[in-house]
């Protein structure tokens, strides 16, 4: 039986590929500079070892998967009981798309509500293991909703910068659980450069996403779960909408683990829809360019998929989908309201809209041929319409 003593990590650069013994939170590498870096695990040892077994046993959360998350001790883990959520067949969606295997894994059943929940809990819980006690983040309400539930279960103090188009019940359920609130009246990559410079004239830790090593990692625990419950079979597709890129950054390296280990076959193609108003990424897919050119002013009024700039996410998202297979996709905000009926109508389930124009994407690449009628399809179901559905509504 593996023991926690036994967990070496190491921190990998994902540009020049210099690799560290993870010892400390390191911002960028210590080579090239570049600040997105990846962990890495004893897979050979796991491969060795009754791990499947020892995973049937344990509670149905996330941290199940422990030995490859970034925690060295377990007292440290700060959890609500997130991860494990239902992987539920959507046969009446599917119908409508002409997809026979069709499942949701309704993140919408994490403690706050959507898949941010598991970046929050492991982010959180290797802060609490570094005693760091306090931080910085931007977010368009998701992930600060998240953080401010984790943060406060941690003791941590949690300041949150917020764009403008964030809607004021999500601001104020991140301030009720203590959050310090700052809004800005700009766009979210704005906000993200206001918090960097906040967290660097107080000196506090900055939680920068997807270069934030931890918000990777938790990701994997989606394919982890997948797999599980496809008993250990990888689906073909994997879809989510994006801002940043980091789910699917992380879902792909969790099937790539999966593999090494001998717990997968193979990492599914990766389906990423976009919105029509800021789709950097699809514009740059779609003409075959591997970096992004940033969109300078969003024009959607879903604020969770308004990120103009991906940056070095693109470039490893573009990698991943040469690799193993993928499409991009944009949807309008009429058509992500459009989905959010038939969705809830069909399946009786109620999305924000930043999950609803995963569903419009979807359809658009199945009606065009992209997707098998008896593939395996999974979609990220992330995220309640409130407190939006008064907008949703209202283009009704």
């Amino acid at each position: 039986m593996l023991q926690n003593s036994s967990k070496k990590i190491d921190l990998k650069c994902t540009s020049c590929g210099t690799i560290t013994p993870y010892s400390q939170l390191l911002s960028e590498c210590p080579n090239c500079g570049a600040k997105i870096l990846q962990a890495e695990y004893n897979l050979d040892l796991l491969s060795q070892s009754d791990w499947q077994q020892q995973i049937s046993t344990r509670e149905a959360n996330l941290w199940r998967y422990r030995e490859l998350l970034p925690v060295l001790d377990p007292k440290n883990i700060v959890s609500l009981g997130e991860g494990y959520t239902p992987l539920t067949r959507a046969r009446r969606l599917g119908e409508k798309m002409g997809l026979k295997n069709l499942y949701l894994k309704d993140e919408r059943q994490g403690p706050t509500g959507s898949f941010k929940d598991r970046q929050a809990s492991v982010a959180i819980s290797v802060m609490k293991e570094r005693g760091i006690k306090e931080l910085v983040l931007a977010s368009t309400g998701n992930v600060a909703i998240a953080y401010s539930a984790y943060a406060a279960r941690a003791g941590i103090k949690l300041w949150v910068f917020f764009p403008k188009l964030v809607p004021a019940e999500k601001i104020r359920e991140a301030a009720v659980c203590g959050a310090e609130i700052i809004k800005i009246d700009g766009t979210y990559d704005e906000a993200k450069a206001a918090a960097a410079d906040f967290a660097q004239s107080k000196n506090l830790f900055l939680d920068a996403g997807i270069k934030t090593f931890a918000g990777v990692e938790s990701m994997k625990t989606m394919a982890f779960e997948i797999a599980e419950q496809l008993q250990w079979q990888s689906p073909d597709w994997y879809f989510q909408g994006v801002s940043g890129g980091m789910g699917p950054i992380g879902v792909a390296k969790g099937f790539e683990e999966l593999a090494a280990i001998g717990l997968a076959d193979l990492v599914p193609a990766i389906g990423l829809i976009q919105s029509a108003g800021c789709a950097p990424m699809v514009n740059a897919f779609k003409n075959r360019q591997p970096k992004a050119t940033p969109v300078e002013n969003p024009q959607t009024a879903i604020a969770t998929l308004a990120t103009g700039n991906p940056g070095r996410a693109y470039e490893l998202l573009y990698d991943i989908l040469q690799e193993n297979g993928g499409a991009m996709e944009v949807a309008t905000d009429e058509e992500a309201y459009e989905m959010t009926r038939l969705l809830a109508t069909t399946e009786g389930i109620s999305v924000e809209p930043a999950t609803a124009v995963t569903f419009a994407g979807l359809m658009k690449l199945a009606r065009s041929g992209w997707i098998e009628p008896d593939e395996v399809v999974v979609v990220n179901c992330s995220g309640h319409t409130y407190p939006v559905e008064e907008k949703i509504i209202s283009n009704w």
